[in-house]
């Protein structure tokens, strides 16, 4: 069975978390409603709202195949995946084969279908967009829009909120909880430090959050003290 890579792995944990939350809020923002895509002009309409998106990949089920928007030959260099180039770059930098390769065979997955959500995923994180659309385009081909548009909302830092995000974040990739934290709080921009088997961050408005861990990096702990 094929497996992702730990740089590929650990990149992306680094977004579980806020990434989680941010998906949350896109899907609360989308009406209900048919969807239309217009690429040259990098439009997206569902229901009555009008979106500026990127294509970031497509996923073939038949063929159990990832392609990146960057990579699709009848999209490459314009408008529409200039945004999705900046995983290929981010890859190049970091030595990350998964941004870096035009097509993967997912075929060797045990979930092919979760593999290419997981891919969607990262890419939405890289680009530090607002989540992913994935739509139905063809009897076997799925296609995954990012959002491009300040009209999505951004999920914010919620203390109340942060053992839930947290625990959720780091039940989605399974492979480093201390990267979910971590790059949660990064995400946020809030100061962080480590403290043994400990994460702890400075929180807006003064609380400050306490994440212990076990000996093999599992979160066994969340606490905010000035919330009790």
């Amino acid at each position: 069975m094929i497996e992702f890579s730990d740089t590929f792995l650990n990149e992306t944990e680094r977004h579980a978390a806020w990434g989680a939350a941010q998906l949350q809020a896109l899907t609360d923002f989308l009406p209900q409603g048919p969807w239309t895509a217009d690429l040259p002009s990098c439009l997206y309409r569902q229901g009555s709202l009008e979106l500026r998106v990127a294509v970031l990949g497509t996923y073939d089920a038949e063929e159990q195949s990832w392609m990146w928007g960057w990579a699709n030959p009848g999209l490459r260099g314009t408008p529409v995946v200039a945004l999705t180039e900046d995983i290929e770059r981010f890859g190049r930098a970091r030595g990350i084969a998964e941004f870096t390769t035009e097509v993967l065979d997912l075929s060797g997955f045990a979930d092919p279908r979760r593999a290419a959500e997981t891919l969607a995923f990262a890419g939405m994180g890289v680009t530090g967009a607002p989540g992913y659309i994935g739509m139905p385009a063809g009897p076997t081909t799925q296609v995954y829009f990012l959002p491009d548009d300040p009209q999505v909302p951004r999920a914010g830092l919620d203390p109340v909120a942060l053992p839930r995000t947290l625990i959720t974040g780091a039940s989605l990739i399974g492979h480093s909880a201390r990267r979910v934290v971590t790059g949660y709080f990064e995400h946020h921009a809030v100061p962080w430090r480590e403290d043994g088997h400990q994460v702890v961050a400075d929180l807006p408005g003064g609380s400050t959050a306490e994440v212990d861990f076990d000996g093999a990096g599992r979160i066994t702990a969340i606490r905010i003290p000035t919330l009790r």
